[in-house]
């Protein structure tokens, strides 16, 4: 006879198997390079930087929805800019002393991965621009939100008469 303690034991280990045997993103070496090694990617030559779509920018590694297309903007950096994150609870800014100065890193909380910074320089009522790389993050097109799971974000793109 199973005691709880058995069934417990025996549930932890299905479980950490189960964790074990889950599939992770698959990165390219940029993604990871980006992500994981607070890396930079080249300005003008990566894959959201002139996207003018519309929908929301979700972290690579988590899948947490950091970004509106509404609140991206054409900052001529070369890299995709927003005037705020969708929920800045999804995003931490860390002080950033490399490279011989001082900025404020940018990073997805739930995916604990480097996104990019942000800056005092942007357009909108808060004055900032994030700065953000296409590498550390995967587009999602308004006509995709409820098939990928995002269908609370469709009030985001409701037209208003």
């Amino acid at each position: 006879m199973k005691t709880p303690t058995n069934l417990a034991f025996i549930l932890s280990v299905a479980l950490t198997i189960s964790i074990m045997n889950a599939e992770e993103p698959k990165l390219t070496e940029l993604q990871k390079h980006v992500t994981m090694q607070c890396g930079t990617e080249p300005p003008f030559r990566n894959e959201f930087w002139n996207n003018k779509r519309e929908g929301v920018y979700v972290c690579i590694i988590s899948g947490e929805p950091l970004f509106s297309s509404h609140d991206k903007f054409d900052s001529g950096t070369g890299w995709p800019s927003f005037t705020k994150p969708i929920d800045g609870k999804m995003v931490g800014e860390v002080v950033d002393k490399s490279h011989g100065m001082t900025r404020t890193e940018v990073r997805s909380i739930k995916g604990d991965s480097h996104l990019g910074h942000v800056f005092d320089d942007g357009p909108g009522p808060n004055g900032l621009r994030y700065c953000i790389n296409s590498a550390a993050l995967r587009f999602i097109p308004v006509e995709d939100l409820e098939k990928e799971g995002y269908a609370r974000l469709l009030p985001l793109f409701k037209k208003t008469e």
